[in-house]
């Protein structure tokens, strides 16, 4: 696999999982970012993916984890409001 792969956000790193047969839709977008992660490493171990392609789908998958735990709080309370809490 070439390793000038254009993995920029998490669709591109779901796109690539999607390569090797890996689906990942967990309904919760946190616990998506947590599997691919997994499911990548595992994919490297075996020896199918390219260091530096590896490399980078982990960063995108730090950064989107990131983003998103920055976000929970601010969805929790916006869950809240809607409920009434």
């Amino acid at each position: 696999m070439p390793g000038d792969i254009k993995l920029r956000n998490l669709y591109d790193v779901q796109q690539l999982l999607e390569k090797f047969g890996i689906l990942v839709h967990l309904g919760k977008r946190l616990w998506d970012i947590e599997l691919m992660t997994i499911e990548l490493e595992h994919v490297y171990t075996a020896g199918l993916l390219d260091a530096k392609i590896y490399v980078k789908a982990r960063a995108v998958l730090r950064r989107e984890r990131e983003n998103e735990l920055r976000q929970q709080p601010k969805n929790h309370e916006s869950s809240e409001q809607q409920h009434g809490r």
